[in-house]
């Protein structure tokens, strides 16, 4: 049995469908039995609740042969971190409890920093956690998911722009595809490594201003691609919608970026191979 969590995202979903396409017992976490009936249908398990629920959790994960996890953001949160560490604490206090042997958790490149990584610092928190409890921890420090290029949809059909808040919108950072994260971790599950590592995984690198001219690309029309500065930075992420504080965050975050601290730092490096135009593509004909 694996027990797989967030399996409404990119990831979880994917690796879920996985696991039960190769004959797998699975059992899925949801929010709610609306959420759950379509996983019962493919012959999934179901527990509804939430990975704040200590008890629902413990209960999911006895007997269970691997956990996926996730830190799920609460964007809603007053105090995002705090919600960060209060989740953080239960799903160490449920591994620690059921015994399941091994978790496979997805975590983020820059996760090696205690802080100034905006709300990368959680998943940092959440790897240290997991590793008090002893259990095997395969913790996926995934670069920047190349879907994110969903958030500049809206300025680049509004506005015909293209935000930049890298120090240099001409300087290639690798991207990952979320189904390539999922494909780690569905090979990780499978074949447990029998030690605790972290394994950076990388995509192919693009500039922002190759990123900016494929989406161009597909929405047929021409970007303008408008550096950010720093001191820009966290007005206009609230421009674009974010409250104060989590604009604050994904500004510290840029900034970690722009002094080299989001770099592989882990045990092995992995790479993943799909390329930015299949996801593009996927992208725009979702939005």
């Amino acid at each position: 049995m694996f027990v797989v969590a967030g399996v409404t995202g990119h990831v979880g979903k994917v690796l879920a469908e996985e696991l039960l396409g190769q004959g797998q017992k699975v059992r899925v976490l949801v929010r709610s039995t609306e959420k759950g009936a379509a996983w019962s249908k493919q012959g999934a398990e179901v527990s509804v609740g939430s990975l704040d629920d200590q008890a629902l959790l413990t209960g999911a994960l006895k007997g269970a042969k691997g956990f996926f996890t996730l830190l799920p953001p609460n964007y809603e949160a007053t105090d995002f971190f705090a919600t960060q560490k209060k989740t953080a604490d239960v799903i160490g206090a449920a591994v620690r409890a059921s015994g399941v042997p091994h978790v496979v958790m997805l975590s983020s490149i820059g996760a090696n920093h205690a802080a100034g990584t905006g709300p990368i610092k959680g998943l940092h928190y959440l790897e240290n956690v997991l590793r008090a409890t002893s259990v095997t921890l395969s913790a996926i420090r995934a670069g920047s998911f190349q879907e994110n290029v969903g958030m500049s949809i809206a300025p680049a059909k509004q506005a015909g722009i293209f935000p930049n808040f890298l120090a240099s919108a001409d300087f290639p950072v690798p991207l990952i595809a979320t189904k390539d994260i999922a494909a780690l971790a569905l090979k990780l599950l499978l074949h447990n490594p029998g030690k605790s590592e972290v394994i950076d995984l990388v995509g192919p690198a693009y500039s922002n201003r190759e990123v900016a001219e494929k989406l161009g690309a597909a929405l047929g029309k021409k970007l303008q691609v408008v550096d950010i500065p720093p001191a820009g930075a966290v007005d206009a992420l609230m421009k674009g919608g974010l409250p104060k504080s989590l604009a604050e965050l994904f500004a510290e975050m840029y900034d970690a970026a722009n002094k080299g601290l989001l770099m592989p730092a882990g045990d092995r490096l992995e790479h993943g191979a799909t390329k930015l135009d299949d996801t593009i593509r996927q992208v725009v004909g979702n939005a």
